[in-house]
């Protein structure tokens, strides 16, 4: 990606407002909110990815990844994790001196 300028990043209106919404929330999960928060600085065409990796404490790749899932799949692709495969985990009581 170096050289090149990255494409304009834009976001639609009624997502912007489901992400402040969302924001404002006080239920929100910590990741999901970060996202949120990279989607609408990211919206803002002064703002650079660099300068937004230090104002939401992410990686520059997080970034990215997050604006094309954007594009690609919509505002719940970006926002929240495509289930994993395999056995979802499961955990037991914990165990007492006695058992």
């Amino acid at each position: 990606m170096r050289g090149r300028k990255p494409d304009k990043f834009v976001l639609k209106a009624k997502d912007k407002t489901s992400l402040v919404e969302l924001l404002r929330d006080g239920q929100t999960p910590l990741k999901v909110a970060r996202r949120a928060q990279i989607l609408l600085q990211r919206a803002n065409e002064e703002q650079r990815v660099v300068l937004l990796g230090d104002k939401v404490e992410q990686d520059e790749t997080t970034i990215w990844r997050v604006c094309e899932r954007y594009r690609q799949g919509g505002l719940a692709a970006a926002l929240y994790d495509a289930p994993r495969p395999g056995r979802p985990r499961v955990f037991s009581p914990r165990r007492t001196p006695g058992d």
